[in-house]
């Protein structure tokens, strides 16, 4: 699911495909778009000064133009709720959110993509 949603963002972002269909899709650590506006890292630990534990989100997609970062973390909950996953993920990466934009002075962004093993999604997903 994962490689999915990266390919997705790549053909939004207008980064450049090797391939036609998500699903032949192989992410790569680093891809850039055209001009380097948009640089996106797959599952990269992320390097900042002070010492992180969790600084290594599934999805970094650091606009440029804008001057803002999302981190992306995935998970499939096997149970229903979702909503207390979404708020697990969210405060894990508080950390690396606040040296991100100390340490590169973007806006950065925690989201969470949490899916219960039936298909339930918070409303927070939708948006």
């Amino acid at each position: 699911m994962c490689a999915q949603l990266h390919f997705s963002i790549c053909k939004e972002t207008g980064v450049q495909l090797d391939k036609k269909h998500w699903y032949e899709h192989v992410p790569k650590s680093v891809k850039t778009s055209q001009g380097g506006k948009v640089t996106i890292l797959w599952n990269q630990q992320l390097q900042t000064d002070s010492t992180i534990p969790n600084n290594k989100p599934d999805i970094v997609i650091r606009d440029n133009e804008r001057g803002t970062c999302m981190l992306i973390d995935v998970a499939i909950s096997g149970h229903r709720n979702v909503i207390k996953k979404e708020a697990e993920k969210i405060i894990k990466y508080k950390d690396l959110t606040i040296e991100i934009q100390r340490m590169w002075n973007v806006k950065t962004k925690v989201i969470p993509v949490i899916i219960g093993a039936t298909g339930t999604i918070s409303k927070s997903f939708r948006k």
